[in-house]
């Protein structure tokens, strides 16, 4: 994987992103949880892409996503001439052209769980999202926890439980790795930053998600960053 930042030459950085093969414009990763998951996913996975990396919070950040797609989002998948800007979406759209790779359990039922599971995480908690944003980096024990915050913590909780019970026989949600996990994986971060206490066996989920080596790339790619998104600190939790 190749990663580029965008400079002024913006023409052709968008040429280039466009040559033949995947590129996936993502945010920073130590904020970015929309952008960890299909990273995540194609990293873990296999699948070759050129990462393009639009910095948040900067002047200039909307212009420059909007090079890429109108919705003015990451993450955004470009293949080809296809352009895909919504993080299920791209997840769906890399496993139906890459179905060898079972990224979805290959059980009947255990596929329609992680679907549910993805779909729920994509729509809702926004308790959680709001009042305890991603913030690699940062080490906040015990804040955000508002009424809100904590109702989603309970209820990813019982997702979990459920979904390592019936199918992950105590690996990941649905045995091997799949898009549920990566999907999940912006959640791990979270509960590590606030210090979320957690029965056992979902703390060694926590733990066995951050070893992943994809995610543990992600991690260690994030640590790295030295630029700063103002407004993404300035929301964090007194």
């Amino acid at each position: 994987m190749q990663t580029t930042i965008l400079d002024p030459s913006l023409t052709q950085t968008l040429a280039a992103a466009r040559e033949p093969g995947l590129t996936l414009i993502i945010g920073n990763k130590n904020y970015s949880s929309w952008s960890m998951r299909p990273w995540v996913a194609m990293t873990a996975f296999g699948i070759p892409f050129q990462e393009v990396r639009v910095l948040l919070d900067q002047s200039d950040t909307a212009t420059k996503i909007a090079e890429y797609s109108a919705c003015g989002r990451v993450p955004v998948l470009l293949a080809g001439e296809i352009t895909i800007w919504d993080s299920l979406a791209i997840c769906e759209y890399l496993a139906e052209q890459f179905p060898d790779k079972h990224m979805w359990p290959q059980d009947v039922a255990a596929r329609a769980m992680a679907r549910c599971v993805c779909a729920e995480m994509h729509s809702g908690f926004t308790g959680l999202r709001t009042d305890m944003s991603m913030n690699i980096k940062a080490k906040l024990p015990g804040r955000g926890r508002t009424a809100a915050a904590q109702a989603d913590i309970g209820r990813i909780s019982e997702i979990w439980e459920e979904c390592l019970s019936r199918f992950g026989h105590h690996q990941f949600l649905f045995g091997d790795f799949s898009i549920a996990d990566a999907y999940f994986a912006p959640v791990v971060m979270r509960f590590r930053t606030y210090g979320v206490s957690l029965a056992p066996a979902l703390n060694a989920y926590c733990e066995r998600v951050q070893a992943h080596p994809a995610v543990a790339r992600w991690i260690a790619e994030a640590l790295a960053e030295t630029e700063t998104a103002p407004k993404h600190d300035a929301e964090l939790p007194d």
